[in-house]
Formats: structure tokens, C-alpha cells, sequence
């Protein structure tokens, strides 16, 4: 079965940067659309940043110009670098994959999660 599996999440200064990482398996990464999804508590699971299959990097307005989302085709793995990250960024992040329909950043468009990994930033 597929398994998405991210890894990296931590505690950081507001200012901090963190990468993590998102390694699947019975998937292959490069078959289409992942994304990264970020859910604080009492909120909607919103989307960050996803990357196509042909390296095509889409944003949500929050992370343009700090994060950005890449790839390693050859250890089928995901990453989403995060730089000057703010105390509003803290969140469970998850990496999602199996794209279906609608839009890249919406969460209802995807088909598999992992389990997340927490983010915490302090001012």
C-alpha cells in the first residue's frame, strides 16, 4: 500500500528555518502532482506549496518567497525548505500524493496522506 512518511518537523525561533521531507513508497513521486498541506489547531487543512512531475512549483501567498517545495526522483522523496518561518507557520504539515481532480493546493484533490509532522515556531 502506498505510505507517505514525512519526516524533518521540529521546534524553531521565529526567523528559523526548518526542511522537511517526505519519502513515499509504492508511489512514484514523479507520476504526477505532490503537495504539502499544513493544518494548526482549530483550522482547516490548507494547502502550502506542491510540485509537478515536470518541477512546475505552485505556492499558497502565505509561504511566496520563504519556502520552496523540490524533489529527488531518485530516492522518490519530497521537500519543502522553510525559511523565515513565523509563529503563524506552526502546524502539522503533511504530505499528500494521488492527485484526482481540482486544484493542486486543495486538499479534496488528493488521494494519500502521511502522518504529518509537527511545527512549532516561537516568537
Amino acid at each position: 500500500r502506498v505510505q507517505l512518511v514525512e519526516s524533518g518537523g521540529g521546534s524553531v525561533q521565529a526567523g528559523g528555518s526548518l526542511r522537511l521531507s517526505c519519502a513515499a513508497s509504492e508511489y512514484t513521486i514523479s507520476s504526477n502532482w505532490m503537495g504539502w498541506f499544513r493544518q494548526a489547531p482549530g483550522k482547516e487543512r490548507e494547502g502550502v506549496a506542491a510540485i509537478h512531475t515536470n518541477g512546475v512549483t505552485i505556492y499558497a501567498d502565505s509561504a511566496k518567497g520563504r519556502f520552496a517545495v523540490s524533489k529527488d526522483n531518485a530516492k522518490n522523496t519530497v521537500y519543502l525548505q522553510m525559511n523565515s518561518l513565523k509563529p503563524e507557520d506552526s502546524a502539522m504539515y503533511y504530505c499528500a500524493a494521488g492527485i484526482v481532480r481540482g486544484s493542486v493546493l486543495n486538499k479534496s484533490s488528493y488521494k494519500y496522506w502521511g502522518q504529518g509532522t509537527q511545527v512549532t515556531v516561537s516568537s
